[in-house]
């Protein structure tokens, strides 16, 4: 670990100099900030950490009130394009440092990784009615993979259903963003056990609504993530149709949240079906064979006018994970705080930690029917890495409000541990981060 340190210091130390020299430039104006012709500071304390503001905007479907001034009808007073296409790109780039420790013997991996483009996504959003609005973002590249596109976020919304005031989005969202939303985060490091969950992206109806202080959510979801599903080839048809779920069984999620002296205070519950511990996370497989329930708690709040903190805990039963009747239950959860200096400096410090419970214990000889080739594919299943004990420390600073650069560096507490925690590794993070 001293080495690291070392490598860790002198890049903070380099780059910190380097950040200072650079002179400050005008903000820049993606795709809400050219319809709305203001800044994306009037949306986000720090890209791309929403304010207030910010959050407001995008609940009233990114609508200010002369939103329709900027749209074109072409004599039509019933339509309302606008007057650009609603597109933005995303593009990350970074290098990495890494030490790390590894259960299986042989295993290697660079330990100075140029990671360019980490990713490139295309984004898109606009209101269509005085209800409904549309948000996409589509992925062009991520994590080197450059052969596909996959479309992640993708959703049309109603904001006022027959009156009633009840919210409703349909299509691909996060489950977890009824607490805290991933792709909002300034850390590189992510809200790890919301995917150790399996609450994130899936095909679903969310509905929400305010009633007094209370804001209610209840959703539904496939629960089978947003990977392609079966193909139908019913009879009579010139063309096969596409099943987006592979079981009759859905899952539902809910959250209670309020505001109590000036604090954040949400109860997350969700009742659903997952893959077993033996099914590859992403394969085709029996189907949802595991019952999984999760209870969570979140708070947040701010100090003064540039300190937002927040806190998430999830405790997790999968029953029949492994063996029919037997129930694992395990807890995880993060804390975190964004200081945002000023318009060129924002700092963020985030914790995250798992424990594994009942599957900690768990081992392949306790399962003596399971073969060779089921060992090796264990180690992909949503169990592996479940343990988990992490700080991260990141600097962010603007050279513009939409380009920003990253220096992060990550902790590992834990030692290896055959599955429940196979790789143990620091690394130190630089990048950039811009959209345009």
């Amino acid at each position: 670990m001293t080495r690291i340190a070392i490598r860790m210091g002198a890049g903070l130390v380099a780059l910190g100099g380097l950040l200072a020299l650079l002179p400050q430039q005008a903000s820049a104006i993606p795709a809400f900030a050219r319809q709305t012709e203001m800044s994306c500071n009037t949306c986000h304390a720090a890209v791309p950490k929403l304010n207030s503001f910010g959050e407001d905007y995008a609940a009233n479907g990114y609508r200010l009130p002369d939103w329709k001034d900027k749209r074109e009808s072409y004599g039509d007073d019933r339509l309302h394009l606008p007057d650009s296409v609603p597109l933005a790109v995303r593009i990350q780039g970074f290098g990495q440092l890494r030490e790390a420790d590894r259960a299986t013997e042989g295993e290697e991996a660079a330990n100075v990784d140029l990671q360019s483009p980490y990713f490139i996504k295309l984004l898109g959003g606009a209101p269509l009615t005085d209800h409904i609005n549309t948000y996409f973002y589509g992925i062009l590249a991520e994590k080197g993979e450059n052969s596909t596109v996959l479309i992640e976020d993708a959703w049309i919304r109603h904001d006022d259903v027959f009156g009633t005031g009840v919210e409703a989005m349909l299509g691909q969202f996060q489950v977890s963003d009824v607490m805290f939303p991933r792709e909002v985060r300034l850390s590189f490091q992510d809200y790890t056990p919301y995917r150790m969950a399996g609450i994130t992206y899936e095909r679903g109806l969310l509905l929400e609504r305010g009633v007094g202080p209370v804001d209610l959510a209840l959703g539904v979801v496939n629960s089978n993530g947003i990977d392609e599903s079966r193909t139908l080839t019913a009879s009579g048809y010139n063309r096969p149709d596409h099943s987006f779920d592979d079981n009759d069984q859905k899952s539902v999620f809910g959250r209670i949240a309020t505001d109590v002296a000036g604090v954040g205070v949400g109860v997350f519950g969700f009742a659903g079906q997952q893959p077993n511990g033996f099914q590859q996370q992403g394969e085709d497989g029996p189907g949802h064979t595991s019952d999984k329930r999760i209870a969570g708690l979140d708070l947040s709040g701010q100090v003064g006018g540039d300190v937002y903190w927040y806190l998430q805990g999830l405790y997790n039963e999968w029953g029949d994970f492994l063996e029919e009747g037997e129930d694992y239950s395990w807890w995880g959860g993060f804390a975190g705080v964004d200081w945002v200096m000023s318009p060129e400096w924002a700092f963020s410090l985030l914790y995250n930690y798992a424990d594994a419970g009942d599957l900690d214990e768990v081992r392949l000889s306790d399962y003596p029917n399971i073969d060779s080739a089921d060992v090796e594919a264990f180690a992909d299943t949503r169990y592996d890495g479940l343990n988990l004990n992490t700080l991260t420390f990141t600097t962010s600073y603007y050279f513009a409000s939409n380009v920003r650069g990253v220096v992060e560096a990550n902790y590992d507490f834990l030692d290896t541990n055959d599955f429940a925690h196979r790789e143990r590794e620091h690394y130190l993070l630089m990048g950039l981060d811009a959209a345009f």
